[in-house]
């Protein structure tokens, strides 16, 4: 299994295999037949009181990972998104962040990596 992040509003592509978006809103602008997702996985994403604050204090990044981790170690639904990664060869995060370095995706792909999954960069 192999774990990667694309935005979604990037074309998707066959090479992205299964397509998920990790937002737990819907982004602005793009329609569902556009998206090309196989699923939606809201509940990984942090928490509302989590993304609020974190929108509130870009700069605190730091402190928003870590707060986002303790809550991936307590969500029920990581072990569907791992399970999803056993069960395909590519699995593709897809967000609508701007940035595309400093974002919830980047922290999730890295819990992934240390809960045995394979990510790709």
């Amino acid at each position: 299994m192999a774990f990667a992040m694309k935005r979604v509003y990037d074309a998707p592509e066959p090479a992205d295999g299964v397509r998920v978006l990790v937002d737990r809103l819907w982004p602005r602008g793009v329609s569902k037949e556009r998206a090309e997702l196989d699923e939606w996985a809201k509940d990984v994403a942090p928490s509302p009181g989590l993304r609020t604050e974190w929108h509130r204090h870009r700069d605190r990044f730091d402190e928003f990972a870590a707060r986002y981790r303790e809550e991936l170690d307590a969500n029920p639904a990581t072990e569907a998104l791992l399970e999803t990664g056993r069960a395909h060869e590519r699995v593709t995060l897809v967000y609508g962040a701007r940035d595309e370095q400093v974002n919830h995706v980047a922290v999730l792909l890295e819990w992934l990596a240390a809960h045995g999954a394979s990510v790709a960069r």
